[in-house]
């Protein structure tokens, strides 16, 4: 009986062993603080407790309501820089968002969002307990990363399901309104930086955008998911995607979601077209230097 008792016990472990529900972010957290400017005396050790919470923050916290496997956290980076200390326990900087996801039959990952917020400032203090409610504003750094945390969440369930991110890009939105009450306006208001938190997720949440969103959907699942199989179809949806979202620009110019979608797939878009045809090149060229001319001259290598 007593041997029945330990098998029981060991089958039981291996079972729940097994069905272990991962949280839903894989988020690599870097906070440099070497181009820090301060104007304060500033105890170095609060960069890597800050580090420590912000990657605790990431990737222990429940987003969704969906089980995740372990290997199939969404994979990311969140790199932020130091810039200054203008006063005591109050840090000025950037962080930049680095998304990627796998692609299906293949090694390879795609990177879906390449996102810099100019504006990351907040006050912190060593050793203090940091409380977030998603309900309601409570600090100006839980409200950046959850911000954050569910632009990645939503930007990774476009890529999986059509508009299926919508419901991130909402509750983003709420985080915002909450914080742009109850702090000054800043990077949560309209004024300023349009590449600011404020129009990404004004652009994310915009009815104009539906086609974009879908578009996303269009490019990652049934174009790059299945360009190890048929390359030769995914080419064409790429192309259709491109003329979807020029669609999108022509009614939104210089937005900052097209501006971010060329920021991390223009490499990726030109060594997919330039295996194309001639004729396909051409177009993928067309498209690509008038959405995003800034790179004009790398998809030149499309017509050699």
């Amino acid at each position: 009986m007593k041997f029945q008792s330990i098998a029981l016990i060991i089958a039981v472990f291996t079972v729940l062993s097994t069905t272990v529900v991962a949280q839903e972010l894989n988020c690599q957290v870097t906070v440099n603080f070497n181009q820090a400017q301060s104007t304060q005396v500033t105890d170095r050790q609060v960069f890597p407790q800050l580090q420590g919470f912000i990657t605790d923050f990431m990737n222990n916290r429940r987003w969704t309501t969906d089980a995740f496997n372990p290997e199939e956290r969404i994979n990311c980076k969140l790199i932020i820089d130091i810039l200054k200390v203008p006063s005591q326990n109050y840090y000025e900087g950037r962080a930049q968002i680095i998304v990627t996801r796998p692609v299906y039959g293949s090694n390879y990952e795609t990177v879906t969002l390449r996102y810099i917020d100019n504006s990351f400032n907040f006050p912190y203090r060593q050793n203090d307990a940091m409380y977030f409610n998603e309900n309601a504003y409570s600090s100006e750094l839980t409200s950046l990363l959850a911000f954050d945390a569910l632009i990645i969440l939503g930007v990774d369930y476009d890529s999986f399901g059509k508009l299926g991110g919508k419901q991130f890009f909402q509750r983003a939105f709420n985080v915002m309104t909450q914080a742009s009450q109850s702090v000054d306006g800043g990077a949560w208001g309209a004024r300023g930086d349009i590449r600011n938190r404020y129009w990404l997720i004004e652009n994310l949440q915009n009815q104009q955008f539906i086609p974009y969103h879908e578009a996303l959907y269009t490019y990652h699942r049934q174009a790059l998911d299945n360009f190890t199989t048929n390359p030769a179809g995914s080419r064409a949806q790429v192309l259709d995607v491109l003329n979807t979202i020029r669609q999108v620009s022509q009614q939104r110019p210089n937005s900052i979601v097209i501006n971010t979608f060329f920021d991390a797939k223009g490499e990726e878009l030109l060594n997919i077209m330039n295996e194309g045809s001639r004729d396909e090149r051409q177009k993928a060229f067309t498209l690509l230097s008038s959405l995003d001319p800034a790179k004009t001259e790398v998809y030149r290598k499309l017509l050699r």
